[in-house]
């Protein structure tokens, strides 16, 4: 008959054991109720926890991956291209006021070409750029405000979100009555169409923080700014990041919007050559520059994608 395996684990570390101690390993024999382990248990559960680590990253399909993200948005693109271009050979409008996909595409690739083009992308990126971090600073510091202390919430909560509601055009006239037509009167606009968004974020994210973790954070020492740089603001960058992301295309929309009616004297700009365009009533060069508006917005707005993704693939919010 076969006899009962015996568990060999068990007996190396007694006899391990007796030997840093100087013992002999025959005075401690292994239990006799020690039963023998079960090897195919053990693998079902190593086999369980390997699920926990989620799947292994395949190698050498980085391009496979990046045309299952780009096809459909390709896709996108011609079905707008082929309903422009039956638009247009319908006739409903004039070529002269709605011109071809092709005649468009033409116009555009000679603008791009010319220094003058990079010159204007150039300015308008200073200024929404510089507006925007204007306006992350500005936000952040309500919203941190707000989120602190309740008598601050009550009093200007709901003034916060009726700014964000607010149509940016309509700060236009109050701003050039208060700054000309310079630069401040656009920076105005930008920064008061972006900060309510930024603030909102973050106090949403600051309010979903777990009050467990707060507790934790007290008992840890953490109290005031220490506790907002390491606990509060770091469990609410999911959150504060898509209202950045929001922020930042309140802020595009003002800018675009302040170009077109705040035209600074000495500076040439894309909602300035836009703005010219349309008075020599040049109908493809207008729809090349809402082009490349469109295009510097999607290219902006993937980078805000990119990073909310890292971020919730850090805390476990997505698939690896």
């Amino acid at each position: 008959m076969p006899t009962e395996p015996t568990n060999t684990t068990a007996t190396r570390t007694t006899a391990t054991r007796a030997a840093v101690q100087g013992l002999d390993p025959g005075a401690f024999p292994p239990p006799a109720d020690l039963k023998p382990v079960d090897l195919a248990a053990a693998d079902r559960v190593s086999g369980m926890d390997a699920l926990e680590l989620g799947p292994k990253k395949e190698k050498g399909r980085i391009g496979l991956r990046i045309w299952n993200s780009t096809w459909p948005k390709l896709l996108a693109i011609a079905i707008v291209i082929a309903i422009w271009q039956i638009t247009v050979l319908s006739e409903w409008k004039p070529i002269y006021v709605l011109p071809a996909p092709l005649d468009v595409f033409t116009v555009l690739k000679d603008l791009v070409t010319t220094a003058d083009f990079w010159n204007g992308v150039r300015l308008t990126m200073t200024r929404a750029i510089t507006g925007f971090f204007l306006a992350v600073l500005i936000g952040t510091i309500i919203g941190a405000a707000v989120s602190r202390f309740a008598p601050l919430r009550a009093a200007i909560g709901s003034l916060i979100t009726g700014l964000q509601t607010m149509p940016s055009i309509m700060w236009f006239p109050l701003a050039i009555l208060l700054f000309q037509l310079g630069e401040s009167a656009i920076m105005f606009v930008v920064v008061l169409g972006a900060a309510p968004s930024v603030a909102n974020g973050l106090i949403s994210g600051i309010d979903y923080v777990p009050r467990t973790w707060l507790r934790v954070g007290q008992v840890m020492g953490m109290k005031g700014l220490a506790q907002y740089r390491h606990l509060i603001l770091p469990a609410s960058l999911p959150s504060f990041v898509s209202g950045l992301k929001q922020g930042w295309a309140f802020s595009w929309r003002s800018l675009m919007a302040g170009e077109l009616l705040v035209i600074v004297p000495g500076t040439v700009s894309v909602g300035v050559r836009m703005q010219n365009a349309r008075d020599l009533s040049d109908s493809a060069l207008v729809i090349s520059y809402i082009i490349v508006v469109l295009v510097i917005g999607i290219l902006i707005d993937q980078l805000f994608n990119f990073a909310d993704g890292k971020l919730r693939k850090r805390w476990g919010l997505t698939g690896s």
